[in-house]
């Protein structure tokens, strides 16, 4: 009786780790959208790709699992947010690309 107690507190245990790791992994997701949609929008502001900044952020945060929450350029700075979700649990990631600042 005792094995069969402690055979299902490792499967839940098991079943529990898998779980978290499915979210852990979802959320490198959206941090990688945010990243990607960054860059894409200061590429696009730079004028090294095509295409208006923000819509090309969103095309880019969709394609990496994200929606685009919020998109603002200035000069060739770019700074986004992407949400996604995570078991019902909702995520979010900001992220920055462009040239340094100015020492």
């Amino acid at each position: 009786m005792v094995l069969v107690a402690i055979v299902g507190a490792g499967c839940s245990l098991a079943l529990a780790v898998v779980v978290l790791g499915g979210g852990l992994v979802q959320r490198e997701r959206i941090v990688g959208a945010a990243d990607a949609a960054a860059l894409a929008a200061a590429d696009a502001a730079s004028g090294a790709v095509s295409g208006e900044p923000c819509a090309l952020a969103g095309r880019i945060a969709a394609a990496n699992g994200g929606d685009l929450a919020a998109c603002a350029v200035e000069g060739l700075v770019a700074e986004v947010r992407v949400t996604g979700t995570a078991l019902g649990v909702p995520l979010q990631a900001s992220a920055r690309a462009g040239p340094p600042p100015s020492p």
